[in-house]
């Protein structure tokens, strides 16, 4: 079966996170991407290692686990945009393609006469999308935007982290570069729009999409609640602002998370606690009187969850109807049965290794499902052959 954008051809123009996992996510469902890479140093996350990918003698390579994770099915051309000829084989690659995907710093790519108002003349069906840390206009437009800055510019971090006044407290980034994923997916949202309404109209066009825009929305509940109430959401730890008890709680030999969302599960919690009698309490009864109690029952909780171990409490409250789970590390994601029914790390031939290990897809359709047709690719590895069979050179 084909892929959902098998018909659809992707230059990619843009390095490190955001842009590339967008691309990529493109790719899986079935677009061609072609990758352009400075020659002869290609993305940023080439060389951010260690841990760099071993060959099967053990011995590392020069391809960085970073860049393993956001780059499979693509092509990797080298291109010299700096040169005319560069600048050239670009254009004849625009005129022959539906998507770009750009992250350049605003202003730049004008500079070769690879801005959208330019390649449009080619190809009036271009869908061309820019994304950046603050933005085509505004004060910050031309200031860099990493991840890091855009998590504390854009809120998150004075909501992340615990409270201030505990100890550790302070901001706190996400363990993830979450703001440049959800970027690239806001980004990829509008690439599927655009190309939408170009089958509507033939016509493609310009998106912006911008680090700090997407955090801000992202902000979510939190947001919301300050626009409603002006008060500002603070860091909380692993607490919710807004349901009680959703946080971490100890166990006899770790944590427990519990993220009881309504009254009912409630209920079914303290009995399976064998403290019946926190349900009919008007304190704990409701969930507006627990979180306005919060100080007074989490600590019952507390006392209660270190009596058995992460494992006990998890069959029990699992038997319940209480959602729970543990707080597993890395390596213990891959060993959860749930991530193995659901096959979460696959295994692609690389040119240095024949069984290298990625994270899935977690796209699922039915009549296209998605493929990894080709590994993540070795710098240029494919620019006689792109341009060959594209361009006829």
């Amino acid at each position: 079966m084909s892929g959902a954008l098998s018909d659809i051809r992707v230059l990619d123009l843009t390095r490190v996170l955001a842009g590339p996992w967008a691309a990529q996510v493109m790719g899986d469902l079935g677009a061609e991407v072609i990758k352009v890479e400075r020659p002869g140093r290609g993305d940023d996350t080439r060389g951010w290692g260690p841990p760099y990918l071993e060959d099967a003698e053990g011995r590392p390579t020069s391809e960085s686990a970073y860049f393993l994770g956001a780059n499979r099915n693509k092509r990797s051309v080298e291109i010299d945009i700096s040169r005319a000829e560069g600048q050239e084989q670009i254009r004849q690659l625009v005129a022959k393609s539906d998507v770009l995907l750009e992250n350049f710093k605003v202003g730049d790519l004008a500079r070769y006469g690879l801005d959208y108002d330019t390649l449009s003349e080619i190809n009036p069906r271009l869908v061309y999308c820019s994304i950046t840390g603050f933005g085509q206009n505004g004060p910050y437009a031309g200031k860099p935007g990493y991840d890091f800055l855009i998590q504390a510019m854009g809120g998150l971090m004075s909501i992340t982290g615990r409270p201030d006044d505990q100890p550790g407290g302070g901001p706190m980034k996400s363990g993830v570069a979450l703001t440049d994923i959800t970027t690239g997916l806001y980004a990829l949202v509008a690439v599927l729009a655009a190309l939408n309404r170009r089958h509507q109209t033939g016509q493609g066009q310009y998106i912006d999409v911008a680090l700090f825009d997407v955090q801000v929305a992202c902000l979510a509940n939190q947001a919301s609640a300050y626009l409603t109430s002006g008060r500002v959401p603070r860091r909380m730890g692993n607490a919710h602002p807004s349901i009680v008890p959703y946080e971490d709680f100890p166990t006899a030999d770790g944590e427990i998370i519990l993220t009881i969302g309504n009254d009912q599960q409630f209920a079914r919690f303290c009995e399976a606690a064998g403290q019946a009698q926190w349900k009919d309490d008007a304190r704990f009864a409701t969930n507006a009187a627990r979180v306005e109690h919060r100080k007074v029952l989490v600590p019952l909780i507390r006392q209660a969850t270190v009596m058995r171990t992460t494992d006990e409490w998890v069959a029990l409250l699992d038997a319940a109807g209480v959602p729970c789970g543990p707080v597993n590390s890395i390596d213990d994601v891959f060993r959860d049965p749930q991530a193995q029914h659901r096959d979460l790390r696959i295994t692609v031939a690389h040119p240095l290794k024949h069984d290298l290990s990625l994270v899935a897809s977690p796209l699922r359709l039915s009549e296209s499902p998605v493929a990894y047709r080709r590994p993540p690719p070795m710098l240029g590895e494919h620019t006689d052959e792109v341009l060959r069979e594209i361009l006829g050179d």
